[in-house]
């Protein structure tokens, strides 16, 4: 069966699935091509008659996120990427709470098309679900002559706008939206709490594995100039080439960030177009804008996951799986690990015995921490070698202290905050990963079918632990986005009580304690 619903632009046609209305591709903005290229989004132009909103709409300019993989943007799909999708268990008058979830992915690739971000298992639970597309890589975060930055934060902020302008004709409340996403989602959580053109568009927020990773106008501007000459063109001539050329040099400036990270202000690059420090849409690094106390009438929770760079590290060459989970593995594996195994060159029955060495002084200080930290964490984590110390490192600075530091500046504004730790570990590779980024993508959705759970779960039955959790997580998550409540206390600095997500969730008093004692003073900067 079909429905229809009035939008501010036209009618739409949906369809019903088990209890649900269900809309995909619906525009929110006109698309980013013409004059509009490397601009602010516009409203979406007007339409007569009913347009259908039976597919998700094309995905934002991208590569494929691993080569051989089928790419989930092509050139010919052009640039009509920025739609809305929604699934609703009520209708028109019902004002159900509404959740808005922002995908990750380095802002360089991700599209609300991934299975992995369909928002029916949230919506059965009672709240109308909305995911979207906003334009990413050098489309959406590179420095442009002339150009808005953060063009990607700002198709966000349009999409929360159309959102609070649409949702009642869905069954939402206007008045009671929560934003929530994951790694780029949750930074992007953490920088529209203080954005401008955000404001009064959300009340409550969920910013999980919060990506430490904003720029300063400077290091964008040098990023596009690098970018441009690795295309043999001016940077004002930037905006006319087409996505295909951007996309064929959009990590050229990796080579010169890597080859002298000193220069540089973030300890961390997966991707060379990266939100800028404007002073327009993002103000400032997020724990720092947020002590304006400009959000404190938006409930925030903020968490990690506690094992987050051992991903990394293992596309790097630090942690062994064993050969056999590995090769169970490998038909599932998708993102930074195969990359950093094909950057490697390493088949994948000799990863045991070709582990890379580390200096762990030197990544103290290539993170901007003192002399003294290295003997901080060997004296805090004392059965822990080098590698471990190495990701532990990693862990806090990229996602670990941001969610700290959130739930700190926040509070401290007035604000109130809570604070997570996700630590259900994935079984792939024997266990290696332990709690990685992005598992808990898994959980907050609820949805194992799909590619990346195949890769986290190393293409086995999702265990029981991981569906109790999930049920358990997911109505957290609802209750705080209903009542602003999640079922825990509130951080307070001197507890900072923090609910650990495992098989069987529990209440913990600061279980990051010894890495937040060591990055304490670094919290202000």
């Amino acid at each position: 069966m079909t429905i229809v619903v009035t939008t501010t632009a036209g009618m739409v046609e949906g369809r019903t699935d088990s209890g649900l209305s269900v809309f995909k591709g619906i525009p929110y903005a006109a698309p980013p091509e013409g004059p509009l290229r490397m601009q602010a989004p516009v409203p979406a132009p007007r339409w007569d008659g009913v347009r259908r909103a039976f597919e998700f709409g094309a995905a934002p300019p991208q590569l494929p996120l691993t080569p051989g993989t089928p790419p989930l943007w092509r050139p010919a799909d052009g640039l009509d990427c920025l739609s809305v999708n929604v699934w609703s268990p009520g209708g028109k008058g019902d004002r159900l709470p509404v959740m808005v979830w922002i995908y990750g992915g380095g802002w360089k690739s991700g599209s609300s098309s991934d299975p992995a971000y369909d928002g029916a298992t949230l919506a059965r639970d009672g709240v109308v679900m909305v995911t979207f597309n906003y334009r990413v890589g050098f489309e959406g975060f590179g420095f442009v002559p002339g150009a808005p930055a953060n063009r990607g934060f700002l198709d966000q902020a349009a999409a929360l706008r159309w959102i609070h302008d649409n949702i009642a004709a869905f069954g939402g409340d206007p008045d009671n939206v929560t934003i929530f996403g994951e790694s780029g989602g949750g930074l992007s959580v953490a920088a529209l709490l203080t954005a401008p053109g955000a404001r009064g568009l959300f009340h409550r927020a969920i910013a999980q594995s919060t990506a430490a990773r904003v720029l300063p106008e400077q290091e964008s501007r040098r990023i596009a100039e690098l970018t441009a000459r690795a295309l043999g063109v001016r940077p004002a001539e930037l905006a006319a080439q087409p996505p295909v050329a951007l996309l064929s040099v959009q990590d050229a400036a990796l080579v010169d960030m890597e080859a002298d990270p000193g220069s540089w202000t973030t300890p961390e690059a997966i991707t060379a177009a990266t939100p800028v420090i404007d002073g327009v849409t993002v103000v400032d690094k997020p724990w720092l804008a947020l002590r304006s106390g400009v959000a404190r009438d938006i409930d925030l929770i903020a968490g990690a996951t506690h094992d987050e760079f051992t991903l990394f590290a293992m596309s790097r060459g630090l942690i062994s799986p064993t050969v056999p989970a590995m090769v169970k593995a490998l038909p599932h594996m998708v993102g930074t690990t195969i990359r950093g195994l094909r950057r490697t060159g390493l088949p994948a029955t000799r990863r045991a015995s070709r582990l890379r060495t580390v200096d762990v002084r030197a990544t103290a200080a290539h993170l901007g921490l003192p002399a003294s930290a290295t003997a901080d964490y060997r004296a805090a984590y004392p059965a822990a070698t080098d590698a471990e110390l190495y990701t532990l490192m990693y862990s806090d600075a990229m996602f670990r202290m941001p969610a700290i530091w959130l739930a700190e500046a926040h509070t401290a504004a007035g604000g109130r905050s809570y604070l997570y730790d996700f630590t259900w570990q994935t079984p792939v590779f024997g266990g290696a990963l332990g709690a990685c980024h992005a598992a808990d993508i898994m959980a907050t959705l609820g949805n194992t079918d799909n590619p990346l759970a195949a890769f986290l779960l190393g293409g086995g039955r999702p265990p029981d632990s991981l569906h109790r959790m999930s049920g358990r997580l997911r109505s957290s998550w609802i209750s705080f986005a209903t009542t602003g409540d999640p079922g825990w206390p509130a951080f307070a600095p001197d507890a900072a009580l923090t609910k650990v997500w495992d098989a069987e969730p529990t209440v913990a008093a600061n279980p990051l304690a010894a890495s937040r004692q060591i990055w304490q003073e670094l919290a202000l900067r």
